[in-house]
């Protein structure tokens, strides 16, 4: 073999290297940035709740917060999602949710007002700075409760999907037989109520696997919340009205859990600056049903709200 060749394939084969090593040294960048980090946060009144977060802990934040029987993992198309992982992501359990603590009271579940400190402590605790705050369904409430009592300072903007407005017959479908399953004190009928209740919750449900994993997470939720919840004080008439900052709300046209167009409109009533987007051929849970153009719409949100800054 002549030299020149030999030279030469000793080029190739150090630059396949060179060009391996470096596409190993991204692929272990990412996924340092997007391995789960996880601690816990107190309360004011003392419940201790569990905190998750992935993507990029020098980018934008952006907090999300689940519905009822819901926990992160309600999130986990956004939380594990490529195309995400450029901002930080704040996941938390709700409290009587996930691994959070379950107080045994009806009053720390009814109080709206706890709800919406455990979302200031968790953003005080992260040292998160000015968030994109994300509430689905009872987050949406929960976060009505917070701007209400603290308004939209610390914030970048708000995000409300299949957002419970207020807890009122006009925006809510009812299903009687279901709630009052929820909380009977046979576990057989109250597993299967919980089943149901995910069951509406799309109008395509997810794959098998996350359904299962989802049922389960359902099944965590605490008994003693899912008696009093439907009792949680929401100010959304305080709270929507504070806001200031850019607020998206987005429904599925097939919301089988709260009346999506009557709860956009009272919304809008409340802040008429409030932007929404439907879903057509969604149900109560966009963010799984439309994983790719939920993601996209909320990058586009956060990007936007970034530059307004």
């Amino acid at each position: 073999m002549s030299l020149s060749l030999t030279s030469t394939l000793k080029r190739l084969l150090s630059t396949g290297l060179m060009t391996a090593a470096l596409s190993l040294g991204l692929l272990a960048n990412v996924s340092a940035q997007t391995a789960l980090r996880q601690y816990t946060v107190k309360a004011p009144d003392g419940v201790v709740l569990s905190v998750q977060e992935t993507g990029n802990p020098q980018g934008p934040p952006v907090i999300l917060v689940h519905g009822l029987l819901g926990s992160h993992l309600s999130w986990q198309e956004q939380l594990e999602a490529p195309d995400l992982q450029s901002m930080r992501l704040i996941a938390f359990d709700l409290r009587g949710h996930g691994q959070s603590g379950s107080p045994e009271e009806a009053l720390p579940y009814t109080d709206g007002r706890r709800w919406a400190e455990d979302l200031r402590a968790v953003i005080e605790a992260s040292g998160a700075k000015r968030p994109v705050i994300v509430g689905w369904s009872l987050g949406a409430a929960v976060i009505s409760n917070y701007l209400a009592a603290h308004g939209d300072a610390h914030l970048a903007g708000i995000v409300y999907v299949g957002g419970v407005v207020e807890l009122k017959e006009a925006l809510i479908v009812p299903h009687p037989e279901v709630y009052r399953d929820m909380t009977s004190a046979d576990l057989m009928t109250r597993l299967d109520a919980e089943r149901v209740f995910l069951r509406l919750c799309f109008e395509r449900p997810p794959e098998a696997t996350m359904f299962q994993r989802l049922l389960a997470n359902a099944a965590l939720a605490s008994f003693d919340m899912q008696k009093s919840v439907h009792r949680m004080s929401v100010d959304a008439a305080s709270g929507l009205r504070r806001v200031r900052k850019p607020m998206l709300q987005i429904y599925g046209e097939r919301d089988a859990l709260v009346r999506a167009e009557a709860s956009a409109q009272r919304a809008r009533e409340l802040n008429p600056s409030i932007e929404t987007l439907f879903y057509a051929e969604t149900g109560h849970a966009p963010f799984v049903e439309q994983t790719q153009r939920f993601n996209k719409d909320l990058a586009a949100f956060v990007t936007k709200v970034q530059a307004d800054r």
